[in-house]
């Protein structure tokens, strides 16, 4: 018992430190990248590529709003807004274009019914839900683990979703840089320089969502292995 529980720990810790150097390498990357590329000079402001994308692919019930922060560029499905940081929002260059067109390629997955969209949306009341009780409720079915291991199950299976939605978030991110890109290129927005730039801007992105459901993996299989430590 006590070697699997050991063995288990210390593959916890090591993917944990090799998950939080890949963290701040992606972290750095993306922020190196966002800074060059917005040297790049565009015609159009990310507010008025969102609004062209939109247009473009028939979309006229969906706003563009600026929102406070940096890289806080988000789609809300339920109020139907394009929310661009005021650095996406209001500056033209290759940075602002790639982001707000990600944006907008939420949009158009939603107008399409997407199917990994709609699972995300629907799992987002339930990840919301254990998001905000999991980590109690793990750390307490440890504490008690040997006495009422049910408590431990419960953490577990709710932490299992937020890894659900870890990896169901994964195709809609790169499905939605996609759109971008292609959209981008086709619309003449950006040429075939800008573009190759615009697409290198959203893998930096795409890699953080990687790192986010591997962690979430990692830290999954850790719980199990207390639990089954625990039992044998």
């Amino acid at each position: 018992m006590d070697g699997v529980t050991i063995t288990g720990n210390s593959l916890y810790w090591i993917l944990f430190g090799v998950i939080a150097i890949a963290s701040w390498a992606v972290s750095a990357l993306l922020e190196r990248r966002f800074k060059q590329y917005s040297g790049v000079a565009l015609p159009l402001t990310g507010k008025q590529v969102a609004e062209k994308m939109l247009r473009d692919n028939g979309i006229t019930d969906v706003k563009v709003t600026c929102v406070k922060g940096h890289l806080t560029d988000h789609y809300d499905p339920a109020n139907q807004t394009v929310n661009l940081s005021e650095d996406v929002f209001n500056q033209a260059n290759v940075a602002a274009a790639a982001v707000a067109a990600h944006e907008c390629g939420h949009a158009v997955q939603h107008a399409e019914a997407y199917a990994p969209l709609r699972l995300r949306s629907a799992l987002v009341p339930v990840v919301s839900f254990s998001s905000k009780w999991v980590t109690w409720i793990l750390l307490g079915g440890i504490l008690v683990v040997e006495t009422f291991p049910l408590l431990l199950e419960i953490g577990i299976a709710l932490f299992a979703l937020t890894t659900l939605f870890s990896f169901v978030t994964l195709p809609v991110e790169v499905n939605a840089s996609q759109r971008a890109v292609n959209w981008l290129e086709e619309s003449g927005v950006t040429d075939r320089e800008t573009t190759a730039l615009a697409s290198k801007a959203l893998h930096s992105a795409a890699y953080t969502y990687v790192v986010a459901a591997i962690s979430s993996l990692g830290t999954l299989v850790y719980y199990i292995l207390v639990l089954i430590s625990r039992r044998d």
